[in-house]
């Protein structure tokens, strides 16, 4: 969509942004209204925002709720165009802890907030899954979106059963979607005290000249954007869908866990305390995504180098150390 207004009725486009307080939802949220989009965030009671540069902003609107909430839910769809779903209760490697709660939480409450778009109007869902889980041990390398989907996590599998259940009210009903899979965000605004995000955690423990755990010997493969490329991947999607729906989203090169850690050395001029534990399980030895797709058919690319976004982020964090790396 290249600019903000709906092309039949000259209406200014309302889009939700479910996960609005969340590390993406805030950038999206920016990038939205600074397109001359009416954004309502809506998220859960006493979230923290990452960032309050659209707090005032006239187009903004914040609704607060629980998205298992049929109520709540509805509420926020009212009179919305797009409805961006970046929201997950759960996390790749605690999801098969409890697999009940990840499908009732995820799964059944994703397959409600379908059902109340179709009746509230909205022209189209974006999804926001996962690159880096639904594929599971892959057998090519990069990997593109018909390579087979084995996931060996809850929160995989939970990810692909969205899919498919978006796929099926497009069929169905006529429901407009675009699934985007992405692979390993990073950048301004993420927290370095989180429990996933290699880069920000692995960032803040060097500035914090703390211990860095690593499970395995380091040679794991990860596909890392920057988030700034990744907005543009949502805000590619706005476009009304062609023939694909599914997209994988990355920079298309790989990253050991040990070249993440030498490429902050660089950065920082510091040195990372590395203590290296047995692997898990769960941990696939590479994936990195195949995002030719996305190129032709969105006329998507990455912009951001690893190294550049490594260094936005670093200085980011640096600006204000006392309440982004402390």
């Amino acid at each position: 969509m290249k600019n903000s207004e709906n092309s039949s009725t000259g209406a200014v486009v309302r889009s939700l942004v479910l996960g609005g307080r969340g590390f993406i939802g805030t950038h999206l949220i920016d990038a939205l209204l600074d397109q001359g989009h009416a954004v309502r965030c809506f998220d859960r009671p006493n979230v923290v925002a990452l960032g309050d540069s659209h707090a005032k902003h006239p187009g903004f609107e914040l609704y607060e709720g629980d998205f298992t909430s049929e109520a709540d839910i509805s509420e926020a769809l009212r009179d919305c165009d797009i409805c961006y779903h970046l929201v997950s209760t759960t996390l790749p490697k605690s999801s098969n802890a409890d697999p009940v709660f990840d499908v009732e939480s995820n799964l059944v409450a994703t397959i409600r907030l379908l059902t109340l778009a179709l009746k509230s109007g909205v022209k189209k869902v974006i999804f926001v899954s996962s690159g880096g889980t639904v594929y599971g041990d892959p057998i090519q390398v990069p990997i593109p979106e018909t390579h087979p989907t084995d996931p060996v996590c809850s929160y995989g599998i939970a990810k692909l059963a969205i899919e498919k259940y978006l796929a099926l009210f497009h069929r169905l009903h006529g429901l407009d979607y675009t699934v985007l899979r992405l692979a390993n965000p990073f950048g301004e605004g993420q927290r370095t005290h989180a429990s996933q995000g290699a880069v920000a955690v692995f960032l803040g423990k060097v500035l914090r000249d703390e211990p860095i755990e690593i499970w395995g010997d380091g040679s794991v493969v990860r596909d890392y954007i920057h988030v700034a490329d990744v907005v543009q991947a949502l805000l590619a999607a706005l476009e009304p869908s062609r023939q694909e729906h599914v997209f994988n989203i990355g920079s298309g090169h790989g990253h050991s866990l040990n070249e993440v850690l030498d490429t902050i050395e660089k950065i920082t001029g510091r040195v990372a305390n590395r203590q290296y534990l047995s692997g898990r399980g769960f941990d696939v030895p590479v994936s990195v995504l195949n995002i030719d797709r996305a190129k032709s058919a969105l006329g998507w690319a990455p912009t951001v180098s690893f190294e550049q976004g490594m260094e936005q982020f670093s200085m980011w964090l640096l600006e204000k150390p006392a309440s982004r790396i402390a």
